[in-house]
């Protein structure tokens, strides 16, 4: 019995890291997680085709293993800060898809009473301070958010989510610059998609690699592959730990690829269809994921299928909570707006 333990052991021994870190059933709620995020957005994308959503939105359909890998190693009063495409980054951090559905609808429900609809859902109970409309607006946000954390001595570890095309704000630079100049616990995330709306980052950035430039502010730069959710974890993990024993910031870049394009006015016309169908087809997140997974002996198809099962339910549940949801009062438009109010 002793020996087949250690054999055991041993087998788990020469597995990536989040393998050895975490339990089956961990990984297993990730699964759920990532499945979670994506039947979110292609629920919210044909609720949008349908008319139930106004405005528009920026889905992430192709990055779940980032918002996810980055996520695994924070724990409830830890903070985030989102971008424009946050989806993933909320459910990731704790959000209920029926009240993001909502959100979305523009009803009372809604995380923000239906007043910020995609770009601005925020839950500070778990942790999540909100997505943000504003390129690169988040990250000087975060900074103050581990600032206060350090001077209070909390504890909590703060990340921060943007994409390339922040990179080249000023914002980026000089909140790097204050984060290491004071050693702040917070986690600087550039999810690199290849494109800033339909500029390609090696158009706009003259670095090869974004996390070349944490050299120019003294901080790690980790490059790992986004799509790969052992990758993400492992990197998020140690960029958590650092933080957590006062050594300061990290910036990671996580490389990706967003399936759908910028925005839903999106055309699509500055990529091939050869190459959207290449990530689709052979780089999708979760594909890899559950590959990962079988092969390791941590889920079966048909766990996979129950979680698939599990996860459209709670979608369908979700959308016509929303429906089913109050709108705003005309005379309340202004209400929460500004300020609290009852």
């Amino acid at each position: 019995m002793a020996g087949a333990s250690k054999a055991v052991a041993d087998s788990r021994a020469n597995l990536p890291f989040v393998y050895r870190q975490y339990s089956a059933q961990q990984l297993k709620q990730v699964l759920y997680k990532m499945y979670l995020i994506r039947r979110f957005e292609e629920g919210a994308e044909e609720s949008y085709t349908r008319g139930l959503i106004h405005g528009t939105m920026h889905l992430s359909i192709g990055q779940e293993a980032s918002a996810m890998g980055i996520c695994m190693p924070l724990g409830e009063d830890d903070q985030i800060t989102s971008t424009h495409r946050g989806h993933g980054h909320c459910i990731a951090k704790g959000a209920e898809v029926k009240r993001m559905f909502a959100e979305f609808f523009g009803k009372t429900t809604g995380y923000c009473k239906g007043r910020g609809g995609s770009m601005h859902i925020a839950d500070v109970a778990k942790g999540n301070l909100g997505a943000n409309g504003i390129v690169g607006g988040g990250i000087p946000i975060a900074v103050g958010a581990a600032l206060s954390a350090k001077m209070m001595k909390t504890g909590k570890v703060v990340v921060s989510f943007f994409g390339d095309g922040a990179n080249n704000e000023g914002a980026f630079h000089e909140a790097l610059n204050m984060a290491a100049v004071w050693k702040l616990p917070v986690i600087f995330v550039c999810e690199n998609n290849g494109y800033g709306m339909s500029t390609s980052t090696a158009r706009s950035t003259a670095v090869k690699n974004i996390a070349d430039r944490a050299a120019a502010y003294s901080m790690p730069g980790v490059i790992v592959n986004g799509n790969i959710f052992s990758e993400v974890a492992e990197a998020s993990y140690k960029a958590v730990e650092r933080a957590r024993a006062g050594e300061g910031p990290t910036l990671i870049e996580s490389k990706t690829y967003r399936h759908r394009g910028h925005s839903k006015s999106d055309r699509n016309r500055y990529r091939t269809k050869e190459e959207i169908e290449d990530w689709m087809s052979n780089r999708d997140p979760i594909t890899l994921f559950e590959n990962e997974l079988r092969e390791f002996g941590f889920i079966d198809d048909k766990g996979i299928e129950a979680i698939r099962e599990v996860v459209a339910r709670e979608i369908v549940d979700g959308i016509e909570f929303a429906k089913a949801s109050p709108s705003p009062d005309v005379s309340e438009t202004g209400n929460y707006v500004y300020t609290e109010q009852a």
